[in-house]
């Protein structure tokens, strides 16, 4: 395979030893792939064209034409330094916490082990299992970052509060920021109470916030500090002192912002190359105002999950990129491996957009696979009777006859006992809230299934797969298709740190192609993308 050229060429030369020159395809691609070296497009007096990783640039008239050449870049200098900085990373890559404990310890232990960082789902879970998952990570990455997942519980204010009040005994410096419409006291309490100060008045952030979005009007409560009124009613409480609130003042609610494109899970279904922009000048425009002393970094996730999305991510000026559905279908996941086999057989159109169980009410849908499952349908149905009838016993009989043996299994009445036995451990109030409002009370026993259909997925109980939630967007399919024909085409064989090594690499061996390509540099097909080799990972 011959490597062409329709450029106009370089005003330079190359100078180098000839048998520095490759020109059959195996040399080729490997000089190619040594992105950690420059790469220089020579021809040689024959007029072969051949690629070098060695020798220098001349202005004078002697040694070979140089057609093009691109200087080293490595994956590890994809995206911002000072992420990697802030939290010891080897590359600018995070994993997103999804919930019920699918973005797993064992994932997130794996992640930091790689010098990665990950983000537990602590989101649905109640607060000893939480507790539990916090110990087992701290003591599996005593001195490496890691996260866990804050999500914005708008009918459970408990949940909120306690998971605030967790991660600040047990000193969880880093949280993930999820499914916010606006801020609250809690996650304002978690970013003032790490606050202080340094000998020199430097103002010291101890608690971490990463904050994901997908609207302008969300990331603008994250890029200014923390409202005056938050500040009052804590200091009121006692829960943060006079000089953490007026260091508040100086410094945004989230040292980084994640945008969130068309994902699995909650999502608005939007296009990272739109609104990715736009977050980005709305950044910089509060940046001019506020004059921070550490600009906010914007970050990327939702429908990355190969080198071409992740490198079009930092090409338009992501500090970081976040994958989440790929790593639903690794072996460290949190669930069965019936849903990492289902998942690694999907394609991009297999997904959907459903009711979500933690804000059933308002409306808010998340994003779920519909292939092997009926979940989604099911659980559109039972919104439509939720805006349709007032309570239960305004189900028609015909109706209700089909939801207690199709979808729920059991008698409706059955089912809110079942609702009652499991709020009071996990939230009292709701239960209190439930009772003379019969609406409410059809939303609980409707979020009954909504909520466990995932926990049925996790635990991977076969003989209710027709109603397994499984949350999963388009990267999933794409990811397949990338992979296919290659060992990774196996579930059993996918780990979510070699992953990210073949996304990395692969967008650094991607940024060399285009940039070649940009120059005139004709390359074959088979030079297009860098080979998925198996590597020696422990499992």
């Amino acid at each position: 395979m011959q490597i062409g050229y329709i450029g106009n060429g370089i005003s330079s030369n190359w100078k180098g030893s000839p048998r520095a020159i490759a020109f059959d395809e195996a040399s080729i691609k490997e000089k190619l792939a040594n992105t950690h070296l420059p790469c220089y497009i020579v021809k040689d007096f024959g007029d072969r064209i051949g690629v070098s990783n060695e020798g220098e640039i001349t202005q004078e008239g002697k040694g070979l034409q140089l057609l093009a050449m691109v200087p080293p870049l490595t994956a590890a200098q994809l995206g911002d330094p000072t992420f990697q900085r802030d939290y010891q990373l080897k590359y600018c890559y995070k994993t997103g916490a999804m919930a019920n404990g699918i973005a797993s310890e064992a994932l997130v232990i794996a992640m930091g082990k790689a010098a990665l960082i990950g983000s537990f789902g602590a989101a649905g879970l109640v607060p000893r299992r939480v507790n539990e998952a916090i110990d087992t990570i701290q003591a599996a990455l005593p001195t490496q970052s890691y996260a866990f997942n804050l999500i914005h519980s708008p009918n459970e204010k408990a949940l909120e509060t306690g998971a605030v009040q967790l991660y600040l005994e047990k000193k969880v410096r880093v949280v993930e920021a999820s499914a916010y419409l606006r801020l609250t006291e809690q996650i304002v309490h978690y970013r003032v109470a790490g606050l202080s100060q340094d000998a020199e008045g430097t103002t010291l952030i101890q608690n971490k916030v990463i904050a994901k979005i997908s609207r302008k009007e969300v990331a603008k409560h994250f890029m200014n500090p923390a409202p005056e009124k938050f500040l009052q009613n804590l200091l009121a409480q006692g829960k943060i002192t006079p000089l953490q609130a007026e260091l508040a003042k100086k410094v945004p609610m989230a040292d980084d912002i994640t945008v969130e494109a068309d994902s699995g899970g909650h999502t608005d279904n939007r296009p990272l190359i739109a609104v990715l922009s736009t977050i980005i000048a709305l950044r910089d425009q509060i940046q001019e105002e506020q004059q921070y002393a550490k600009r906010i970094r914007i970050g990327a996730g939702g429908g990355i999950s190969t080198p071409e999305s992740a490198l079009g991510a930092f090409m338009m000026g992501a500090a970081y990129i976040v994958t989440g559905s790929v790593n639903q279908a690794c072996v460290e996941a949190g669930t069965s491996e019936h849903v990492r086999e289902l998942l690694s057989k999907v394609s991009s159109t297999d997904v959907m957009m459903a009711p979500a169980s933690d804000m059933f009410e308002m409306g808010v849908e998340l994003q779920v696979l519909k292939r092997g499952s009926l979940f989604g349908p099911r659980a559109k149905k039972l919104h439509d009777y939720y805006t349709r009838y007032n309570s239960i016993d305004e189900i028609p009989a015909a109706d209700r006859k089909i939801l207690e043996e199709k979808t729920f299994r059991a008698p409706l009445e059955t089912i809110w006992q079942y609702c009652i036995d499991f709020f009071q451990e996990r939230d009292p109030e709701q239960i209190e809230r439930a009772k003379d409002n019969p609406k409410r009370k059809m939303a609980l026993i409707f979020r009954w299934y909504l909520g466990l259909s995932s926990n049925w997925a996790n635990a991977g109980k076969l003989e209710r797969k027709m109603d397994f939630q499984i949350w999963c967007g388009p990267a999933m399919g794409a990811f397949n298709d990338w992979v296919k024909g290659t060992y990774l085409d196996a579930y059993e064989n996918r780990q979510a740190v070699d992953i990210a090594e073949h996304i990395m690499t692969g967008a650094a061996y991607l940024y060399r192609i285009n940039s070649l390509k940009m120059q005139g540099v004709e390359l074959p097909i088979a030079y297009g993308s860098l080979p998925i080799v198996e590597r020696a990972l422990a499992h």
